[in-house]
Order: C-alpha cells, then structure tokens, then sequence
C-alpha cells in the first residue's frame, strides 16, 4: 500500500482518527493489554501511515492507555487493579459532588433525563444478566448516558469536565470488572437504588450508593493473565 504526502492539517486529521480507532479497540479490548504496537502491523490494520500512527500512540500514551518503551516502541497498558483503585478513588468523590449539587438544584428537565436515562439503562442491564460474553457497546452507551444525567445539573462545567475524564478513563476497567463478574451482581437493582435516592432529593443516600457501587466495580477488578498462546501473540 502507498502512503501518500500530506498537509498539516490533513495529517493531523488522520493522526485524530488513529487515535479514536487505537484508543477504541484498546478500551474494547480488541487490542489486548500488553500488546506491542508495531507501526508495520498497526499500518495494514487500519490503513492509516506510520507518522499519524506514531502522533496518535504519544497521544495515548498521555492518557495512560499506552506505554512508550524509547527504541521498542509502544504496547498497551497492562491492566493494574491499584490504578484502577487510584482512579476510583478521585471519580468517586468528583462524581458525590457533583451528584449532591444535581439533586439541591435539578430541575424538571434534569428529571426528565434521569428517567429516560434510567429506563434505557434499566432495559439494558435486564439484557446483561442474561448475556454471555463482550460486554454489549449499548450497555456502555447506556452506563455513561445515565451517570451523565444524574450530575448534569450540578452547575459546574469544570466538575463535569473533570468527571467525564476520569468516566473515560475508568470505561476499560469497568468493561474488565463486568465481563468477569456479570453474574455476580444485580446492576439493575444497584442504578435503580441509585436513581430512586436521587429522585427522591436524597442526597446523603444517593451519594451513599453511588460510593457503593463503584466500590463494587473496583472490588470485582480481576484482571486476567494471558495465556501462553496470548502472551506469543502479543510480542510477535
């Protein structure tokens, strides 16, 4: 295949859709943890040239999703239970405040989005119980639709901004957490208590269970060692 010169722009355009591709197949998994990232592989997989390949992998690499090892290049980020705690820990007590400001000053319309985020979300966890395997693209949708709505009338833009970062950044271990342990909790009764706390103007409670159900997530962090077969592939 032929790669052909580019303007700044136009090259920056394409380092952006690496970078959307790379950082989706990693949160999804597609790319596994500890995969090295070779630019030649990386090339015929999503036809896209080494130089906005390599400007997407040091943008990931900002975002922890992917480390840089100097001449060796880049892999994936191994998946690390105490940086999942870590990042628990600091969106547990943005999402609590913005959460009991949504509640103090929502209004109709902030109702309005709780409920019809909590019936798609109550639909797909129903699905999720009895689903075998990836985690559905719809359930995450879902997931991220309703924490959204619950601190979307918190008044903040920076609060907002700060929670939909670490939201972003939690999205590979939370995929990681429930894949693992889809049997072994009920999300629907955990978002509905949540959501019925919130409607209620139960600040105290709802933060209660919010801080609870992301400490479920955290708790149920098992990260899976590669097989042998895995682990060849990997560095091949």
């Amino acid at each position: 295949m032929t790669y052909y010169a580019f303007d700044d722009a136009s090259r920056q355009t394409l380092a952006d859709s690496a970078y959307a591709q790379l950082r989706r197949d990693i949160i999804v998994g597609t790319r596994a943890p500890g995969e090295r990232l070779r630019i030649e592989k990386l090339k015929k997989i999503y036809e896209i040239g080494p130089t906005p390949l390599r400007e997407a992998m040091q943008k990931l690499a900002q975002d922890g999703l992917v480390n840089s090892e100097g001449n060796r290049g880049f892999t994936v980020a191994p998946l690390n239970a105490n940086e999942f705690q870590d990042l628990n820990l600091a969106r547990t007590v943005i999402e609590k405040e913005a959460l009991r400001l949504s509640i103090e000053q929502g209004d109709n319309l902030w109702e309005a989005r709780v409920v019809a985020a909590a019936y798609i979300m109550g639909k797909e966890d129903a699905m999720l119980s009895e689903a075998l395997g990836d985690l559905p693209d719809s359930w995450e949708k879902a997931n991220a639709e309703l924490h959204a709505s619950l601190v979307s009338a918190c008044g903040s833009d920076w609060l907002i901004k700060i929670r939909t970062g670490l939201h972003d950044l939690c999205e590979r271990y939370r995929r990681a957490s429930v894949n693992q342990k889809i049997g072994s909790r009920n999300l629907q009764a955990e978002h509905s208590g949540i959501v019925e706390a919130a409607l209620a103007r139960d600040a105290d409670k709802a933060c209660a269970l919010i801080e609870a159900h992301f400490g479920l997530t955290a708790a149920k962090l098992v990260p899976k060692e590669p097989t042998h077969k895995e682990a060849v592939s990997q560095t091949e």
